[in-house]
């Protein structure tokens, strides 16, 4: 998946053509929404500046099993999160969940 705003180079015909080429989904935010993509661009910045190799990945499989890791072991559930309150979301999460008891 490839998030972006709707900038003119991302609504391109040709740029769409180029993302399903590599078998990409295009993701794009809500026209005037600024907050759409803020969420993503913090992901994507703790990846890139906590996780990812300097000189990146040596092929798509080793990118795949990494990112699985940063975001589903680390971020998750290690990484504290300063909005949280300094608590992952998987505290924040089990917190919220017994406050509505939901197992």
């Amino acid at each position: 998946m490839f998030h972006s705003d709707q900038g003119v180079q991302y609504a391109a015909a040709s740029y769409s053509k180029a993302l399903s080429r590599f078998g990409i989904e295009p993701s794009m935010s809500r026209r005037g929404n600024c907050w759409d993509n803020a969420p993503m661009e913090r992901l994507f910045r703790s990846f890139k500046s906590e996780w990812m190799p300097r000189g990146g990945y040596d092929s798509i499989t080793a990118a795949r099993r990494d990112a699985g890791a940063y975001l589903m072991g680390y971020y998750d559930s290690v990484r504290p999160h300063q909005y949280l309150e300094g608590k992952t979301p998987a505290e924040a999460e089990k917190s919220l969940n017994q406050l509505s008891k939901i197992a």
